[in-house]
C-alpha cells in the first residue's frame, strides 16, 4: 500500500437529537459517485455529531463564559492539573483531556456537547447501520480534537472505533536492516483520525470523511478503550 484517498463528505445537514447518522452518510456519500460508500472504507466522523445525534447536549448559561466548568467537574473521574480556567482531568472512559472534552464549539449558544458515553459503540452503531442500509462493510473510527502534553497545538485523535484496528504491533517484525522491532505500536486509529481533520477542518461544516486504499489487514475487530488507552500500571507522568 502506496497511496490512500480521503474526501470529505460535504452536504451533511445539521444534525440534531435521534438523527439516523448512518442513514444521513449513506445517502449524503451516493449523491457522488466517487463518494458513494465501498467495502474497506473507513469513516472518521466527527465527535459532535455524534454526541449531538445521541443528544449529549447540555444546556449551560451563555452569558457566563464558565458556565460549563460544573459540567467538568461531573464529567471528570479525576483532575490532573489546573491552570486558570484550564482543567486536565481523566473521564470515565479513560481520556485525559483538557475540560473533560466538553465542547462549546459548533453547537447552539447555551449548549455545551459531553463526549459520547461510549464512543466504540457509537462506532459500531455507525458502521452497523451503514452495513444494512447500503450493504457495505465498511469501518468507522469517531475522533475528537486533543492536545498533547509536550507539543504544542491540537490533532484529531481515535476516541472510538470499529472494524479497523486501534493498534498495530509491530513487535517481532524486522526493520529495513533486518534488525527486529522491540516495541513498536502504531496507533493506526488515531493517525487515521489526524489525516481526515486535513479534508475535514474545523469550521467547513464536513464532519465526516472517507478514507480509500488502507491496508485490508487493519480491517479488524478493535476498540480504542481497549488497545489505546493505556492502563494506570503502565502510565509513568498519573
Amino acid at each position: 500500500m502506496n497511496r490512500i484517498e480521503i474526501f470529505g463528505l460535504a452536504g451533511i445537514p445539521e444534525v440534531a437529537p435521534g438523527d439516523d447518522l448512518a442513514s444521513i452518510i449513506v445517502s449524503t456519500a451516493a449523491r457522488d459517485e466517487v463518494t458513494a460508500l465501498q467495502d474497506g472504507d473507513v469513516l472518521v466522523v466527527t465527535q459532535k455529531v455524534v454526541s449531538k445525534a445521541e443528544n449529549r447536549l447540555v444546556p449551560i448559561d451563555p452569558t457566563n463564559p464558565t458556565s460549563h466548568k460544573t459540567l467538568v467537574e461531573q464529567e471528570s473521574v479525576r483532575v490532573l492539573r489546573r491552570r486558570g480556567d484550564l482543567v486536565i482531568s481523566e473521564t470515565a472512559h479513560g481520556f485525559v483531556c483538557a475540560n473533560a472534552g466538553i465542547d462549546l464549539s459548533n453547537v447552539a449558544r447555551g449548549q455545551a456537547a459531553l463526549l459520547p458515553a461510549d464512543p466504540d459503540r457509537s462506532a459500531r452503531r455507525i458502521r452497523d447501520g451503514i452495513r444494512g442500509k447500503a450493504g457495505v462493510e465498511v469501518a468507522v473510527v469517531v475522533s475528537d480534537t486533543f492536545g498533547r502534553a509536550w507539543r504544542r497545538g491540537v490533532v484529531d485523535v481515535a476516541i472510538g472505533c470499529a472494524g479497523v484496528a486501534a493498534i498495530v504491533d509491530l513487535r517481532g517484525s524486522t526493520d529495513s536492516f533486518g534488525r527486529e522491532l522491540q516495541v513498536t505500536e502504531v496507533a493506526i486509529a488515531d493517525e487515521l483520525a489526524a489525516a481526515a481533520e486535513l479534508v475535514m477542518g474545523k469550521a467547513t461544516g464536513i464532519p465526516v470523511a472517507i478514507l480509500r486504499g488502507i491496508d485490508r489487514a487493519w480491517l479488524r475487530d478493535s476498540s480504542v478503550r481497549g488497545e489505546l488507552v493505556r492502563a494506570p500500571g503502565e502510565d509513568l507522568f498519573r
